[in-house]
């Protein structure tokens, strides 16, 4: 029999089970929002959200259309909240300049670009039927 070292758990969240974890997720949610706020890009995304999910509501003529305009409009600020972290990663890790970082970064870039097509062309779409 071979005594092993109890070790607590790096991550305290892992312990917790329910209720619990739910309402620790929620915190490291809201602190997450809160430091994407913190974000140039994240709060012009967000204050166009403010405009553009209500405008949703009113623009679709049913639940499939309210919910690719607003769910387009969503899934922007998805993307920048996690391209936003890979650039926070990669910068832990050092300043100083690495082709993989650069290529970790442009990736996430790509990805908020893309989805910023796909938002813009949703919209087009539900306007251009929309209008006539």
């Amino acid at each position: 029999m071979t005594d092993t070292p109890h070790r607590e758990p790096a991550n305290a969240q892992k312990q917790r089970t329910g209720l619990a974890r739910m309402w620790h997720a929620l915190g490291y949610s809201m602190a997450g929002l809160r430091a994407g706020w913190n974000e140039t890009a994240f709060r012009q995304e967000a204050l166009a959200a403010m405009v553009l999910v209500p405008l949703a509501f009113w623009l679709g003529r049913n639940w499939v259309e309210v919910a690719l305009l607003a769910g387009s409009v969503v899934l922007v600020m998805v993307v920048e909240l996690l391209n936003t972290g890979i650039e926070t990663a990669i910068d832990r890790i050092g300043p100083e300049w690495h082709d993989l970082s650069k290529r970790a970064k442009d990736m996430g870039s790509a990805a908020v670009l893309l989805s910023l097509v796909v938002c813009a062309g949703i919209w087009s779409a539900g306007l251009w039927t929309a209008l006539n």
